[in-house]
């Protein structure tokens, strides 16, 4: 539908183009002083409204970029002067002196070329830097990882140990509680749950009657160990006394 309404366009705008009345039309339209006038009003009052400013939106070309704004300032590389003088050369009235770049723009330009244009000697002392940088954290590593690996048996042997030591402390508590409840069944003539409040007092009771008895066992073995040592210092002047006659 829409081809044929753009060739029956096309074919209007051709016709109208061959037509004498219409180019007589817009000649004598042209030469109008009054249609002129108009025109001029017309276009300034356009500019002039708010409404047909903002009603204006250019497309959008889909690549991506950001607004971009570039300065027309004595320091900006695109001055209009210059433009001029590139394509009339002297004819267009601009001195050449004039043309080149400020102040600004000349500090702009150093800094463009020592951010992203640096001379070799620089680009060598970075690269050469950036190699030590590696190597040396290459070393550390290297001598961490030496390091790690000497105490790989030592870690390995208390991770040995610990897991032992933990397997023969579950065993004792599994003995343990096998050995209170079969304490609790004698005691009570049945099986007890260990979450019963009968089985926690037994527990606590036993506790207690286990510390009496090694501060009993600690009482006797110091009294033991202070017996021997008397009868040994008594035994010493005696020692001494054969030991004089022997010699004699």
């Amino acid at each position: 539908m829409a081809a044929p309404m753009v060739r029956g366009l096309v074919g209007a705008a051709a016709a109208y183009s061959r037509c004498p009345a219409a180019a007589a039309y817009s000649a004598a339209y042209s030469r109008c002083p009054a249609a002129a006038a108009y025109s001029a009003a017309y276009s300034a009052a356009y500019s002039r409204c708010p409404a047909a400013a903002a009603a204006y939106h250019a497309r959008p070309l889909g690549l991506g970029l950001g607004p971009v704004s570039r300065p027309l300032g004595p320091d900006s590389p695109d001055r209009p002067e210059r433009k001029r003088f590139a394509a009339a050369g002297s004819a267009s009235g601009v001195a050449a002196a004039s043309l080149w770049p400020g102040p600004g723009e000349l500090r702009r330009l150093v800094r463009h070329q020592t951010d992203w244009q640096p001379p070799l000697h620089a680009l060598c002392a970075r690269v050469q830097a950036a190699d030590t940088q590696r190597r040396q954290r290459q070393r550390l590593r290297q001598k961490l990882i030496a390091a790690n690996m000497a105490k790989m048996p030592k870690m390995v042997e208390e991770w040995r140990r610990e897991k032992r030591e933990a397997k023969v402390k579950q065993r004792e508590e599994k003995a343990r509680r096998d050995r209170l409840l079969a304490e609790a069944r004698e005691r009570f003539g049945y099986s007890i749950d260990p979450r019963n409040a009968k089985f926690q007092d037994m527990v606590k009771e036993l506790e207690k009657e286990e510390k009496k008895k090694q501060k009993l066992i600690k009482r006797r073995k110091n009294m033991e160990a202070g017996a021997s040592e008397a009868v040994m210092a008594a035994a010493t002047p005696l020692n001494r006394v054969l030991t004089t006659q022997n010699l004699e």
